[in-house]
Parts: structure tokens; sequence; C-alpha cells
């Protein structure tokens, strides 16, 4: 009975070790998201703030028709 139960724990030891490297994984993936969407933010904050987006207001613009 102590052989099935210790091979039982292995089995389950294995099973969360593979969990765990996975989720680790998944983890890092999104912190690389989670910074490549903060660089863009910020690149789109600094370029609004820096009147990049054209300037003056869409009434001043002039249709795309005439």
């Amino acid at each position: 009975m102590s052989e099935e139960r210790i091979t039982n724990l292995e089995i389950k030891l294995s099973f969360t070790e593979d969990l765990i490297e996975k989720l680790n994984e998944t983890v890092y993936k999104q912190q690389q998201q989670i910074e490549f969407l903060y660089r863009e933010l910020k690149a789109i904050k600094e370029q609004a703030s820096s009147g990049g987006g054209g300037g003056g207001s869409l009434k001043d613009e002039i249709p795309p028709h005439y």
C-alpha cells in the first residue's frame, strides 16, 4: 500500500510541475504583452501631447472630397 501511495504522489507531483511550467509560460507571455501595450500607450500619449494628431479641431479640417 505504501508503494502505491508513493507512486500516486509522484504522478501528482509530475502533473503539478507540468502545470506550474505552463502557468509560468503564460505569465511570461502576458508580461511581454503588458510591456508592449504600455509602450504603445506611452507613444500615443506623447503623440497626442505634442500635437501630432494634426492639430486644430475636426471643424477646421477640409473634408476629403474637396
